[in-house]
């Protein structure tokens, strides 16, 4: 009977314990989505100053660069960016901007015309190549 109950507690602690853990493709990506200004500050006016407040930073946690060619950033809607030829170095962060703009290796723009993150509720979700989600941010 005590090896029933003892049994018993421990498969009940590691269903407890289950919620807290991440998923596999989160905990081994070191590529994952940080901040995300997702409420363009001041009024939505829809202008490109007004579009690029609103962005997603990606941030390389590893001492190596990666990658992200053919990556892609989306919400729950389907708004889709792909990263075209780019590397994230070691260490680094990019920002994602939804309106126009040049860029860089520490900022890339969708070059949209209207606001991707809804202000009250979303997920960001950063897939790799292969099309496996590596990290998201929901709010």
């Amino acid at each position: 009977m005590k090896r029933l109950c003892l049994a018993l507690a421990a498969a009940l602690l590691s269903l407890l314990l289950l919620p807290v853990v991440a998923g596999p493709a989160q905990a081994a990506s070191a590529v994952r989505i940080g901040t995300v200004q997702y409420d363009s500050p001041g009024s939505d006016t829809g202008s490109n100053t007004s579009l690029n407040a609103e962005w997603v930073r990606i941030t390389n946690h590893s001492s190596v660069t990666k990658t992200l060619t053919g990556w892609t950033l989306r919400d729950t809607s389907n708004h889709v960016y792909k990263f075209g030829t780019f590397k994230l170095g070691a260490g680094k962060s990019v920002r994602i901007h939804t309106g126009k703009g040049s860029n860089t290796s520490a900022n890339r723009y969708q070059g949209r015309g209207w606001y991707v993150w809804n202000n009250t509720h979303d997920k960001a979700i950063l897939k790799n190549s292969a099309g496996t989600t590596v990290s998201t941010r929901s709010w």
